[in-house]
């Protein structure tokens, strides 16, 4: 028996990702009406076809603009030392950012505890807006002890802060992080370009270096959509003899 014909949608759902794959993510793609012509096919059945591939997070639709190639998530290991910049660079993406705070500031009582800070012993915040080939990814704050802090010589828009790090002996090598989503403020929404109903992923992590000492405290608000979290599970009993 021969095999059956894939149904017209398919057919243009599978056009559309052959579309997609020599597209980058912004791109414009064919309107409903370009689809129905090109294949003569009905309105609902072009709308089916692109329904398909917004269903797999390949599209978005935009009242009254049109249909645009969506950004790809870039996965993020929880837990990782892995700074921003290495995480781009790996993806071949160009990493950036744009200072937005650095500084003195007092830590606030958990900043302390994590830090491992005595009493009196000042931090300094470092807040900068995260770019990749130049789209908004999050927003970073870290906060480091002051005498790390005083130490570092970077151009934190253009450089790497592990990378800094790194220069003054201290090598990110373990983290601790904790993920949790809220509700985006207005600052948030317009330095990521959100929607007024957004939401971003709230990450809260501690960087310990090879002596185990902790580097940072560190807050990061992450644009939806932008990026997919990961997470390595091992079973208890995988450590048994």
């Amino acid at each position: 028996m021969p095999a059956q014909e894939p149904a017209r949608y398919e057919q243009i759902a599978d056009y559309l990702r052959e579309l997609i794959e020599d597209s980058r993510p912004g791109d414009r793609l064919p309107s409903d009406a370009e689809l129905c012509e090109r294949f003569g096919v009905s309105r609902m059945t072009a709308r089916q076809a692109v329904q398909v591939v917004a269903t797999d997070g390949l599209i978005e639709r935009r009242r009254g603009a049109g249909t645009f190639v969506r950004s790809r998530p870039v996965p993020r290991d929880l837990g990782s030392p892995l700074s921003f910049s290495e995480a781009m660079r790996a993806r071949g993406m160009e990493a950036g950012s744009q200072t937005l705070a650095w500084g003195p500031v007092e830590p606030t009582a958990d900043e302390r505890v994590a830090l491992s800070l005595e009493a009196g012993e000042g931090a300094y915040a470092l807040e900068r807006l995260r770019l990749a080939d130049g789209t908004p990814m999050a927003i970073e704050r870290a906060v480091m002890p002051e005498k790390l802090a005083l130490s570092l010589e970077d151009d934190f828009d253009s450089g790497s802060l592990h990378e800094a790090f790194q220069r003054v002996g201290r090598v990110p090598a373990r983290a601790h992080a904790e993920v949790t989503a809220h509700r985006a403020t207005k600052r948030q929404r317009e330095l990521l370009g959100l929607r007024s109903t957004g939401i971003v992923i709230y990450e809260r992590r501690t960087i310990f270096d090879q002596r185990n000492e902790p580097l940072e405290r560190t807050v990061t608000y992450y644009a939806p959509g932008r990026f997919s979290f990961r997470a390595v599970l091992v079973s208890e009993k995988s450590s048994l003899p």
